[in-house]
């Protein structure tokens, strides 16, 4: 069955860095669009970036533009996310999830996505 596993969270101090990992299985994962989004607490779901199925193009939701790095692995499955000089307002749970073809990147609904991991919490606080 399909699964996609987040992994990499923790708590940090405010400019430090962290970096998200997402394994995919029981789908093509090289033919799809992947993207992140992120459960803020008291304001919801959040996009964060997407990246397309060959890496060709990115996206990033502007509050995280020029701080965070989305990139992917498509011989090993596997989904990143590199943040740095993360701020508290990054503090959220982050989900890796599998577009459904035909929507617009920078979806934060889950009824957008076929596939959403469990998701893996990050705390930026000092």
């Amino acid at each position: 069955q399909v699964q996609l596993v987040e992994s990499g969270g923790g708590l940090v101090q405010p400019g430090e860095s962290l970096r998200l990992s997402c394994l995919a299985s029981g789908f093509i994962f090289g033919n799809h669009i992947m993207s992140w989004v992120r459960r803020v607490p008291g304001k919801g779901l959040e996009w964060v970036s997407s990246i397309s199925a060959a890496s060709t193009s990115t996206s990033y939701a502007d509050s995280v533009k020029g701080r965070f790095t989305i990139s992917r692995d498509n011989a090993k499955n596997t989904l990143d996310l590199q943040m740095n000089h993360l701020k508290p307002e990054d503090t959220a749970v982050y989900f890796c999830g599998k577009l459904r073809r035909g929507v617009g990147w920078a979806s934060y609904k889950r009824d957008d996505y076929d596939y959403w991991g469990q998701g893996t919490q990050v705390t930026v606080s000092s």
